[in-house]
């Protein structure tokens, strides 16, 4: 324990990925709860960030988890003008195996502790009926079942903004918003992925995809006979004649692999973390491909659990998601006035709005 915790005091003290308010060890020995609790940034308003359940393979491997992507989500509901801050939390553990009741409840009580500093959401390993569970301690929780008053499922409005950042490229790159008559190939179709074929198909994209999961590309060819699926990734990221790539799927997509063989000329999805390291952004710019940063146009999801906080109303969502159409373009704009690259943009209008909030705060004590 020891090492985790010089591990923590470190990275937030003289890591360039540091600058975090605060970090919580949980530990609940009745049911069994290891968890990180990560608050990055409060500037904007209390930390909003979903809850991990994953099997680390060491404690240091889950706080830096939690570390990284509290920052990240700074940044997004930043970009999403939603008035939070960035947190996260991970749970140490396979959820197939060790996720309880007790645990859930346990970990709702450690939320709960910090007294609406950090509110809770799903992320990978938690669903929507987690969240009813943890809720029941804890109040500062969010996406839960609409039986118990949340939201549902976010995807479709993931789906949404994901659209709406593809309209902003398309309208950057050949002057017009529309996507009609535009290849579109989509990597992963579960969820979100499946949402966005419908949107493209109604603006009349032809569509290819792919996925690792077969029923998923089954799911889609039956309810959308026009569309096209390849066999995997590489056959799609080579599609002769494809106009935007839009990975759905896992993380690092973009990569010294993939991008030298990418035919597209716009890169918009909803996958996290789509850049595998800082230096690919650069790589795509040389190639012409314009990168739509991947946690500004994946926004919809959490524009959606925030609204739930005070009262869910999917018109009012739907209009929030639309307009990163045109925070998007902002974006695009500021990398040319900048000469930066889009995804360093973002990062730059995120970390002044958080550091205008810092001063204006500062001014109010």
């Amino acid at each position: 324990m020891t090492d985790v915790i010089n591990g923590v005091l470190n990275t937030l003290f003289h890591s360039e990925q540091g600058g975090h308010e605060q970090v919580v060890l949980c530990q609940d020995r009745a049911s069994g709860l290891k968890a990180v609790i990560a608050i990055h940034s409060t500037a904007l308003g209390p930390a909003l960030g979903g809850t991990r359940f994953y099997p680390y393979a060491n404690e240091e491997d889950a706080v830096a988890d939690a570390l990284n992507l509290a920052r990240g989500m700074s940044y997004k509901n930043a970009m999403a003008g939603l008035g939070h801050g960035g947190g996260k939390a991970v749970i140490i553990g396979d959820p197939e195996l060790v996720k309880t009741e007790e645990l859930l409840l346990a970990y709702g009580r450690m939320v709960a502790s910090l007294g609406g500093r950090y509110v809770t959401a799903c992320d990978v390993g938690t669903y929507v009926a987690d969240m009813d569970v943890v809720a029941r301690e804890c109040r500062w929780t969010t996406g839960r079942s609409p039986e118990n008053g949340g939201a549902g499922d976010s995807s479709v409005l993931t789906a949404f903004g994901v659209y709406q950042g593809m309209r902003a490229s398309a309208q950057h790159v050949w002057g017009d918003p529309s996507l009609r008559d535009r290849k579109v190939g989509i990597a992963g179709v579960g969820k979100v992925g499946h949402h966005l074929v419908r949107h493209l198909l109604d603006e009349g994209a032809e569509v290819v995809i792919t996925d690792v999961r077969e029923d998923a590309v089954r799911r889609v060819l039956e309810q959308h006979p026009g569309v096209r699926a390849v066999a995997d990734t590489d056959a799609l990221i080579r599609t002769e004649g494809l106009d935007v790539y839009a990975p759905c799927a896992l993380g690092g997509a973009l990569n010294d692999d993939t991008v030298p063989v990418l035919t597209a000329k716009v890169v918009c999805g909803a996958a996290n973390n789509q850049l595998a390291h800082p230096g690919v952004e650069k790589d795509l710019a040389d190639r012409g491909i314009l990168y739509a940063p991947d946690y500004v146009v994946n926004a919809g999801g959490v524009i959606q659990v925030a609204d739930e906080l005070h009262g869910f109303d999917f018109d009012r969502c739907r209009a929030k998601a639309a307009k990163i159409f045109d925070t998007t373009l902002a974006i695009f704009a500021r990398a040319k006035d900048d000469g930066i690259p889009p995804a360093a943009a973002a990062d730059r209008i995120a970390e002044q709005r958080m550091a205008e909030a810092r001063t204006a705060a500062a001014g109010t004590r």
